[in-house]
């Protein structure tokens, strides 16, 4: 598909209920496919300021190439759906992608990347009643705690009412946590330790005053063969995160091997991989999103 950025933009301007009409009309489906499998594509980056890719500092950041990667992950076989936030889903409920398609709207995207704030992650994304409004099939969001850090403390409140008031409209919440910290140039970091990722998971289970519509969105552990005593920490449906894979064709068929391992445990249920699919390294969106599906 190629995006007539021209349509797009005449559509918001002098029809801004569009995008309400066609989330009302959009064709909804089960949460999981019929082999209760779940294959979603990620693509709410830009709107913490994360716009590179591998050594591409600006790779994501011209939005009508965004969206036709994106049309064509979502046309292709055994991709269930899509992750992002307002202004992309708008965009794509627009282009009539979304028909028949899982939708996720990304919650909290406060915490900008490379920011003195960033662990003060605030929900300034979708809100439970904007998913329920819209007809989206479930949400997300991020979780990450620096012991060292307070603002850590109000993205946990927050995230556990966030998953309160999606718990209410029996709506799915798919919660990505972390153990982090700052390195000795300030930047932040995820702890991918087998000890790390386990305390994360431990931590996000047991938010809010139900746990019945929670799913977990895990990372691979630097050692992939942790994953089945890290994934044993929580009874809760989980799925992948992708996260950020280097910028060679040997860098992605590693990611692809971490992820195939983990996927045969109990508890995860498929994946969520957004820029090493839409921006792989040789440029073939199709064949990595094609790779990935295989992998389920």
């Amino acid at each position: 598909m190629t995006v007539d950025v021209s349509a797009l933009v005449h559509l918001r301007s002098h029809r801004p209920e569009a995008i309400a009409e066609a989330a009302a009309r959009r064709t909804r489906r089960p949460l999981l496919n019929d082999h209760g499998r779940l294959m979603i594509v990620a693509a709410d980056h830009p709107a913490r300021g994360a716009l590179g890719v591998g050594g591409r500092s600006m790779a994501m950041a011209n939005r009508a190439d965004l969206l036709e990667r994106l049309c064509l992950a979502l046309s292709r076989p055994g991709v269930d759906g899509v992750l992002a936030t307002a202004d992309i889903l708008d965009d794509l409920l627009l282009l009539g992608a979304l028909d028949g398609k899982v939708v996720l709207g990304s919650m909290n995207r406060g915490g900008l990347q490379g920011a003195r704030f960033e662990l003060d992650d605030r929900f300034t994304g979708h809100r439970p009643e904007d998913i329920e409004r819209l007809g989206f099939d479930a949400g997300k969001l991020l979780l990450r705690i620096d012991y060292d850090d307070p603002g850590s403390l109000t993205t946990l409140e927050s995230t556990a009412r966030a998953i309160d008031g999606m718990a209410a409209r029996r709506l799915p919440v798919f919660v990505e946590p972390f153990i982090s910290g700052r390195d000795e140039t300030g930047r932040l970091r995820n702890d991918l330790s087998a000890e790390a990722v386990t305390r994360s998971i431990a931590i996000a289970s047991g938010l809010g005053g139900s746990s019945a519509y929670t799913w977990l969105k895990v990372p691979v552990t630097d050692n992939p063969d942790d994953m089945a005593e890290v994934m044993a920490a929580s009874t809760l449906p989980a799925v992948l995160l992708g996260g950020e894979v280097g910028g060679t064709d040997e860098e992605q068929a590693g990611a692809y091997e971490k992820w195939r391992g983990a996927l045969q445990l109990p508890t995860v249920r498929g994946l969520v991989v957004g820029r090493s699919l839409l921006y792989p390294a040789d440029g073939d969106v199709a064949a990595a999103v094609d790779t990935a599906v295989g992998l389920l």
